[in-house]
Order: C-alpha cells, then sequence, then structure tokens
C-alpha cells in the first residue's frame, strides 16, 4: 500500500468552502502516479515504448467532504492484475477518517487506442505490490 499526502488549497473548493468533487479524481491521480514511480514503473519510459496507461472503469463513493487547509492521506493499493489492465484500490482520509473512496481499472494500450498486455517488468512490481 502506498502512502501520499496532500493539503487543500483554496483553489480546491467550491463555493461551499469543500472540495469540489472532480478534484478527488484529481488527488487519486497523483496517489497513483506516485505509487506507481515507488513500484519502479516509469510512466514516461513506457510511453517512449509506445504504451500509457488510461482510467477504463471507476466507481466512487463519497463518505464526508473534505475542507480548505485539511491534509489528506491518499492510500493506494494494487488489488488485481490481468494481461492487460490493472485494478487499484484507493482512499482519502483525515485523521483516519475515510471522506472519499474509489476503485479504479487502468487498462495498458499503445498510442492508437488499442489494448495490449502489461510488459513482463511491470507485471511483474505489480504482482509483488499485491502479495507484500
Amino acid at each position: 500500500m502506498h502512502e501520499f499526502k496532500l493539503r487543500v488549497y483554496y483553489e480546491d473548493t467550491d463555493l461551499a468552502g469543500v472540495v469540489y468533487y472532480a478534484n478527488y479524481l484529481k488527488f487519486i491521480e497523483r496517489g497513483r502516479s506516485e505509487a506507481l514511480r515507488v513500484l519502479g514503473i516509469d510512466q514516461t519510459a513506457l510511453k517512449d515504448q509506445g504504451l500509457v496507461f488510461v482510467v477504463r472503469r471507476l466507481t466512487a463513493d463519497y463518505h464526508s467532504p473534505a475542507r480548505f487547509d485539511d491534509e489528506l492521506d491518499v492510500l493506494t493499493e494494487t488489488s488485481v492484475v490481468r494481461g492487460a489492465s490493472i485494478t487499484m484500490t484507493q482512499t482519502i482520509s483525515r485523521d483516519g477518517m475515510k471522506l472519499f473512496a474509489a476503485d479504479v481499472q487502468i487498462a495498458c494500450m499503445d498510442l492508437n487506442g488499442r489494448p495490449k498486455r502489461l510488459p513482463t517488468d511491470v507485471r511483474r512490481s505489480l504482482v509483488q505490490a499485491i502479495e507484500g
């Protein structure tokens, strides 16, 4: 499991002073990118090889609002690795209280938008993350 910390800035909030709902998707995107980086998966190098990750499916639950100046924890865990896709479970919490949860299926694609199998080294790193 990977933990990414962030602070809520004024620009992240709406007129009511709470985090605008779409910004949670930005927060978990950052968490996923950092989790992959820690696993040694270089997305720039993958793109140079003609491969990119794209969000294929996302389910999200909003539990409680985050507000300006909150310190948040984005937890990312790889839960499923398939031939050409990864599913990651992500939560955002504040002081241990869950605010947001999502399951995100990421597909590996070529630059023309066709599904491609995960490279062996990428798959190995992801499976090792699941196995701990």
